[in-house]
């Protein structure tokens, strides 16, 4: 029998520290995945449920966008995966009776852990202006309420629409064409504030947003480089693929601030040896070499790189490939000029590293036949991310890295369908081909001015410019930076509306009203009309395939974000009293909620590369790929026609005397915002979460010792002061100068207004910190 929801969330004063691992996955991996699974759904309901994950004709894992072999194991999860899929298929509910129980001041006590384990969400809610507790309302009464604070807006850019990446992208289609049709292209999303860097860099640079390689590919290279990135936690799965390529002779280097065991040694538990584990023999070792980079050096790795190549091609010739160059780049003489005048010292300290250790992977690049960069959000969220990312884009032209088995880009995207939402529209400032078909389709004029991405969302809500604010999925409120400023703007609001499946901070920080709507989840059976519904994600590497659920809903009222969307939009466009009827989209709404299949009819009508959309999901076993210009036949789609070099002046975080740079992460029961359990085992953290890694170099320099109790203190130039108080400072392994701390309790830290040129993502690898004793009675708390 799976257990109650626990009465207190995380005790700080319960927190152990042990050693870190030295190894990921394996038998504990196994062991941890089914006691949360058990303890959230049950014995019979795990197996039902963890047996369909990811299989062609089950439901696509709602954690990260990792991608599927067409070959597929029977259990096609992996911790993180039976975590989330624990969370979403838990038979906890949340009903109204809980939220009369309880009130908003006492759930605001109450820690990320606690909200995310009371279970699923089964009633419409509401939250009247006044009022203490949020009680039930009937569907119709919530969609008057939304077209009403609608109605009452001045502009249609006096709303702000998110989209977390669970989203589907049919849900999404819909989602941000109603939008469209109200007359704003204010669409956020959580890709603004992860993988934008990497979509600045590569459309410039290759003329797509998205990574060039295939699962093949990664698993066929000669060398993968794997920057910014903690597979073991963030994309377990990816172990399994790099342990692959490992085998087949790949050569692995691991980027990264902090030794994560994910990127050292991997315990395969689908295998004998595996499960048997590093002290009896087992287990693959993955990096060849380990680089330790300081926080926001890599883009001065990369310019090493570049400089290590163009030196050894003028000595010895053979190096670049000059008929790639010739045939496919332009740009070639500014960067070489930019890199020669870069001085290694100057590439030594930004990156942390010695000029030796630099060339012996650029040693690495001349012997390897093909070479895949893969990365994550170490190397986005830095204020120079995308010139960062444009100098990886550098070095793999130079020897032809692109368009050929083996080799490309590979940024890992995060959430499941963050890829795809971005594919359906979900975005700011689509391009106007997009705008055309889409105004083509439905007989409307969608708008083109640009509207805002998150931190310009969250900036005019700061501002009282935004009176509706709606999240489709997601924990917005604990997502995005400087927790106290998006607390103040959220509440500046008239109505915040909430599409979600479980209980989060988002519920509790509210508007003037507030609406809670319960929908379906990935393991959900969806029956409509014309029966029972599948929809489809796009993962990192643009294959799309189908996802249908199987299990009971947690209830009656809990309806699909299809239905959410179709039933607004009929209301907003459709009748003689609707608001927004003069120019909304021609749409048979109520027929789109009945079937899915003509949602995918208009998908394939407006987005290149869907033709053909029913057929190929419903006989195409596991789905189709979408057309990829740079990977299909080197054709980049950018104001050249050609793949570019970019001559990027070397960059990097000054810390001053004295200070630290921090970078927030996640810890390894945890996914996004969502914390399943209390531990980090991978980095010995046990029980609790407020914890900041320093070297220790850095704690005896600023008067601590292993243990001490700090506040972190935020320094920026704004001379606001952000602070987050009462952290157990560990003396742990970074590079001297460089901390970390999870979040979204450090979120408070991150200044809104420091965001990556370009791109404006938030720089959550680039705060700068200075540490002070925390004060007596909250370190006592604490304790």
């Amino acid at each position: 029998m799976p257990s109650k929801a626990p009465k207190d969330g995380i005790n700080e004063s319960e927190l152990r520290v042990g050693d870190p691992k030295t190894h990921a996955v394996g038998l504990p991996a196994v062991i941890n995945s089914l006691r949360i699974s058990f303890d959230q759904m049950g014995a019979l309901r795990s197996a039902k449920t963890l047996m369909n994950v990811n299989q062609k004709k089950g439901f696509d894992c709602p954690g990260c966008a990792w991608p599927e072999g067409d070959k597929r194991h029977a259990a096609e999860f992996c911790e993180n995966g039976a975590k989330a899929v624990a969370e979403e298929a838990t038979k906890r509910k949340v009903p109204p009776e809980f939220f009369a129980e309880h009130s908003i001041a006492e759930m605001l006590e109450k820690d990320d852990y606690w909200l995310g384990q009371q279970g699923r969400l089964t009633h419409p809610m509401v939250l009247e202006a006044g009022d203490t507790h949020y009680r039930p309302i009937s569907w119709d009464g919530a969609y008057n309420i939304i077209v009403e604070e609608l109605a009452a807006m001045d502009s249609p850019d006096q709303a702000v629409f998110y989209t977390s990446g669970r989203t589907s992208n049919e849900a999404a289609f819909l989602y941000q064409l109603m939008v469209r049709g109200l007359g704003t292209n204010n669409l956020p999303d959580c890709s603004n504030m992860c993988h934008e860097s990497s979509g600045s860099a590569l459309t410039e640079t290759l003329g797509i947003g998205k990574g060039t390689v295939s699962l093949d590919d990664v698993q066929g290279s000669d060398l993968i480089i794997v920057a910014g990135q903690n597979p073991g936690t963030n994309h377990p799965r990816m172990l399994t693929a790099l342990e692959r390529a490992k085998k087949n002779g790949a050569t692995i280097v691991a980027v990264n601030p902090l030794p994560e065991a994910g990127l050292l040694r991997f315990d395969n538990p689908q295998t004998a040896s595996g499960l048997l584990g590093t002290k009896f023999g087992g287990g693959t070792q993955l990096a060849d070499d380990f680089l330790q980079i300081r926080l926001g050096g890599d883009q001065a790795l990369f310019q090493g790189l570049g400089k290590y190549l163009l030196e050894q091609e003028e000595e010895h010739g053979n190096v670049f490939d000059h008929a790639f160059i010739r045939d496919y780049t332009d740009g070639l003489d500014s960067y070489l000029a930019e890199i020669r005048n870069t001085s290694w010292d100057e590439i030594c300290f930004a990156s942390g590293l010695t000029r030796a250790q630099i060339e012996t992977t650029g040693a690495r690049l001349i012997a390897a036949k093909s070479t895949v960069v893969c990365w994550a959000m170490g190397l986005t969220q830095h204020k120079h991310s995308v010139a960062m990312l444009r100098d990886v884009v550098n070095v793999l032209l130079l020897q032809g890295n692109m368009g050929r088995p083996g080799a490309g880009v590979c940024p890992v995207r995060g959430h499941s369908n963050v890829q795809g939402d971005r594919t359906m529209g979900i975005f700011e400032r689509m391009p106007e081909a997009f705008h055309d078909k889409l105004d083509a389709e439905f007989g409307f004029a969608s708008p083109r001015r640009h509207g805002f991405d998150t931190v310009n969302a969250i900036r005019a809500m700061r501002d009282s410019k935004v009176r509706v604010f709606m999240a489709m999925g997601g924990n917005f409120i604990r997502a995005t930076p400087d927790s106290a400023v998006t607390e103040d703007a959220l509440r500046n609001t008239e109505l915040t509306v909430q599409v979600s499946t479980k209980l989060n901070k988002s519920h509790l920080v509210h508007g003037r009203r507030a609406l809670i709507l319960p929908a379906l989840g990935r393991t959900d059976r969806d029956t409509q009309a014309t029966g029972d519904q599948r929809v489809t994600v796009e993962d990192s590497m643009s294959a799309v395939h189908a996802s249908q659920g199987r299990l009971e809903p947690p209830g009656p009222e809990v309806r699909s974000e299809v239905a959410i969307v179709c039933e607004l939009a009929e209301r907003l466009f459709t009748g003689e009293s609707a608001p927004y009827r003069a120019n909304a989209p021609q749409l048979d709404w109520i027929a789109c909620r009945a079937d899915y299949s003509l949602i995918r009819r208009h998908i394939e009508n407006v987005i290149p590369g869907f033709e053909g959309f029913e057929s190929k999901i419903k006989y195409g076993g596991g789905g189709f790929v979408l057309p990829n210009g740079p990977r299909d036949g080197r054709r980049f789609a950018t104001a050249t026609g050609k793949a570019r070099f970019t001559a990027n002046e070397l960059d990097y975080p000054k810390v001053p005397e004295g200070r630290l740079i921090l970078q927030t992460l996640r810890a390894h029961d945890q996914y996004n915002t969502t914390v399943y359990a209390k531990d980090d085992r991978y980095r010995g953290i046990y029980g609790g979460r407020r914890v900041v890694f320093v070297n220790e170099v850095d704690l005896a320099a600023a008067g601590f010792r292993d243990g001490d109790m700090v506040d972190m203190v935020s320094e920026y130039e704004d001379g606001v002061e952000r602070r987050a108080e009462s952290f157990r400072a560990v003396a742990y392994n970074t590079p001297v100068g460089c901390a970390a701390a999870y979040y979204p309790e450090a979120n408070v830290l991150v200044p809104l207004d420091s965001v990556a040129k370009v791109s404006g993502t938030p720089t959550s690898k680039s705060v700068i910190i200075r540490l002070e004793a925390a004060a007596p009675a909250t370190a006592a708390a604490a304790h």
